[in-house]
């Protein structure tokens, strides 16, 4: 009896796993998967890049003469004006070349009147015929060799005055100062920078856009911006200047864009830009969609014949948040899974829960 028992336990077992079999070999229940139909769309690519607000002119203030700095008036950040004093230089020894073209021109001008006397004298001597026609001759040569020197000297005085003023540096015009390269107690070279000046009147934003940005594709001439420390705000500027050249420690080109004269734009200021490229056709699906066979990507597409499933490899474009754009391997019309992919296999038989359309995020 025992025996039987056992048989008949075994038996049991053998039936429940025969009928698993049986069911795994009938044919497989169609998943239930979500599609979309492909379309073609109009996509815009925006591109936000960060820059800062500049002066269009700036000039770097220098010296025109050597000297160790003495005073410094201005920081940096201080609004100044034209020909406003910024800071001096130690002219002790252009006022000594002061002092010795004020003697000098008043050694030319005492020659000149003794000249101008010896002169006259020739010229009475000469109606009493006293004197001779060469020493005349001579007092004339005198009198403009006299004169010659003392334009020298007045040359060489104005030219020391001139140096002498050279020792003060000031704004060649109203601004802001943006920067300082030297202090009090340094000596600096003649033309060595000492400031740098923002001048006041238009300004630009300076980008520098990625090579790779821009060879694809080119930004329109207006684009809209706003101030880091105000989003809320949009403003518009047009692209003046697009640099010839690439820069090559960053790889990037530099765009200079016109934001007009307004003081409310704080120099230095961090802004945003958007760069729109061109509207353009493009088939997009949804991340849900993607998948992968061997080491490229792929999307399952549905038979409408049949009701099948097969993986299909795509070449993937540009991409967004929740887009990819799908360069080559799909067609306008064909159902692409959205929804179920993971639970495919190619041949697999589906039915459709709900077809979706593209909507562009």
């Amino acid at each position: 009896m025992q025996k039987k028992a056992d048989l008949s336990i075994v038996a049991a077992v053998l039936l429940i796993f025969s009928g698993g079999e049986t069911q795994a070999e009938t044919p497989a229940t169609p998943i239930m998967v979500e599609t979309i139909s492909v379309k073609s769309t109009a996509a815009e690519q925006a591109t936000f890049l960060t820059g800062e607000i500049r002066a269009r002119v700036q000039s770097e203030l220098s010296f025109r003469v050597g000297g160790r700095i003495v005073e410094r008036l201005v920081e940096v950040g201080n609004t100044v004006k034209a020909g406003e004093l910024l800071a001096k230089l130690d002219a002790d020894e252009q006022k000594a070349e002061i002092g010795v073209a004020e003697a000098n021109l008043a050694s030319a001008q005492a020659r000149q009147r003794l000249a101008e006397l010896a002169l006259v004298r020739q010229q009475n001597l000469l109606k009493t015929r006293v004197t001779t026609i060469a020493a005349f001759d001579q007092a004339s040569e005198d009198i403009a060799t006299s004169k010659e020197e003392v334009v020298a000297a007045i040359a060489q005085l104005d030219t020391a005055r001139r140096e002498f003023s050279f020792t003060d540096l000031r704004a060649d015009a109203d601004g802001v100062i943006t920067a300082r390269m030297a202090e009090v107690g340094q000596v600096a070279k003649a033309t060595q920078p000492i400031f740098t000046l923002a001048k006041d009147g238009p300004r630009d934003g300076i980008f520098d856009v990625q090579e790779a940005l821009y060879l694809r594709t080119l930004p329109q001439r207006e684009l809209s911006f706003s101030l880091i420390s105000a989003p809320q705000r949009e403003f518009y500027g047009e692209v003046r200047e697009i640099s010839p050249t690439i820069d090559a420690l960053t790889g990037t080109i530099r765009l200079k864009v016109n934001i007009g004269s307004d003081a409310s734009f704080p120099l230095g200021a961090p802004i945003v830009a958007k760069f729109m490229a061109e509207r353009r056709s493009v088939i997009e699906v949804p991340w849900s969609a993607l998948s992968v066979t061997g080491r490229s990507p792929a999307v399952w597409v549905i038979d409408p014949t049949n009701m099948t499933a097969s993986l299909r490899e795509i070449e993937v474009g540009r991409h967004s948040t929740n887009l990819i754009e799908v360069a080559d391997g799909l067609t306008i019309g064909e159902l692409v899974v959205v929804q179920g992919g993971k639970f495919l296999s190619p041949g697999r038989a589906v039915t459709i829960k709900q077809q979706k359309h593209q909507v562009m995020p």
